[in-house]
């Protein structure tokens, strides 16, 4: 599994990805956030969770620096002013140990919840998906 941000026709990036950029453009590639490490830019925990879901919930907003995969891109996209690229991102922390600033990486998981706490059957989703761990 990967977790794949989009980036724009103009140049902007989101996760998770849209059929359409924050302009109306269009989607002209990924890039696989887990090849990456972030920095922490908040953090909480969750004392009240919803079922199936474990307690406490550290839970964070992660920032990664793309530039590198601008470097890869293709020649024909115009590159931005900026010093770099970012995209940020919300998820499951594995550890409540964490500070803003810290530096993560995105760790697969095959359940981010219980899948027959909720009120949903279990094989209506996907339940696997990436928590933060500090580097």
């Amino acid at each position: 599994m990967t977790m794949d941000a989009t980036r724009y026709e103009d140049g902007s990036i989101s996760y998770p990805g849209h059929p359409r950029g924050p302009g109306g453009t269009e989607p002209v590639e990924t890039i696989d956030l887990s090849e990456y490490t972030a920095e922490v830019v908040t953090w909480t925990t969750s004392t009240a969770t919803p079922p199936g879901v474990r307690e406490p919930n550290h839970l964070a907003i992660v920032e990664f620096d793309v530039s590198e995969a601008s470097d890869d891109a293709s020649s024909s996209r115009t590159q931005s002013g900026d010093d770099g690229e970012s995209v940020r991102a919300i998820g499951q922390l594995t550890t409540g140990d964490v500070e803003t600033g810290d530096e993560v990486e995105p760790v697969y998981v095959d359940e981010l919840r219980e899948p027959g706490a909720g009120i949903r059957e279990p094989e209506s989703q996907e339940w696997d998906g990436y928590r933060f761990e500090p580097v």
